[in-house]
């Protein structure tokens, strides 16, 4: 089963209680929580506040999504074990990820096993804690083509090892689906949103049917259940945010 949620960064300005609030109102079921923001990496006591208030409005944690870096962040910050017990306080099934800070063009051989390493390192320590690592599907990290998103799953190598989804931006309808069937035995939450050409171009998600009529049916036959996640939307604004959920909620139907 698929469920209807957001991520919180869509609305940095909204406070964690106004965000629930309309969630709740959109009739979506669940929410990935930032970690810059909304949830500070290591704050265990807004972790546990707003683990209660998305309990108090009959929600969802989707994921935590932070943003450690693996191969960099141990080092500069913010450290696993921070990251890691704030999930566990707000109740998180999975980790949100960041698999390195460049590109996979940018990465020599040693970087890259220097990322995987540690992914494969964070992954142990989150099972033993019942949490799983979800990596980020982005530019600027080795998920930013589908043949590296593939690959480093595989090189990964690890059970407690999943990844977001989400369609590259400029990336082709069929380019984007390919690299979905690739990865999607592992596929985790996705975000979603209409976005093109770029990033910058942000458009009503309902003008994306198309191009999402093509992603749904490869989801709906992933194994387990996962979150669908508005992510951002047309001018930053609640109301842009509450015609797209019910744009989601009509495709998930």
């Amino acid at each position: 089963m698929i469920q209807p949620g957001l991520v919180s960064v869509t609305f940095r300005k909204l406070t964690p209680v106004e965000i629930a609030a309309a969630v709740k109102k959109a009739g979506l079921k669940s929410i990935e929580w930032g970690g810059d923001v909304h949830v500070p990496h290591g704050d265990l006591a807004r972790a546990r506040e707003v683990r209660e208030l998305t309990l108090e409005h009959g929600l969802v944690t989707a994921a935590y999504g932070s943003y450690y870096r693996a191969g960099q962040s141990e080092s500069a910050g913010p450290a696993f074990e921070r990251v890691l017990e704030t999930a566990v306080e707000l109740g998180a099934p999975t980790i949100r990820v960041w698999p390195g800070g460049a590109g996979s063009d940018a990465v020599d051989e040693e970087g890259r096993w220097k990322i995987i390493h540690d992914l494969r390192r964070i992954a142990g320590q989150a099972a033993r804690a019942g949490v799983s690592i979800s990596t980020e599907f982005h530019g600027g990290t080795l998920t930013d083509t589908n043949e590296s998103a593939g690959k480093l799953l595989v090189e990964v190598d690890h059970p407690n090892v999943f990844t977001c989804w989400q369609p590259h931006n400029g990336e082709e309808t069929g380019e984007c689906a390919a690299g979905l069937r690739e990865v999607l035995p592992r596929v985790s939450n996705i975000h979603v949103f209409h976005w093109w050409p770029t990033s910058a171009e942000r458009h009503p998600l309902a003008a994306g049917a198309e191009r999402w009529a093509q992603f749904w049916p490869l989801l709906k036959q992933a194994p387990g259940d996962r979150h669908a996640l508005l992510e951002f939307v047309q001018g930053d604004t609640v109301d842009a945010f509450l015609r797209d959920a019910a744009t989601l909620r009509q495709w998930l139907a």
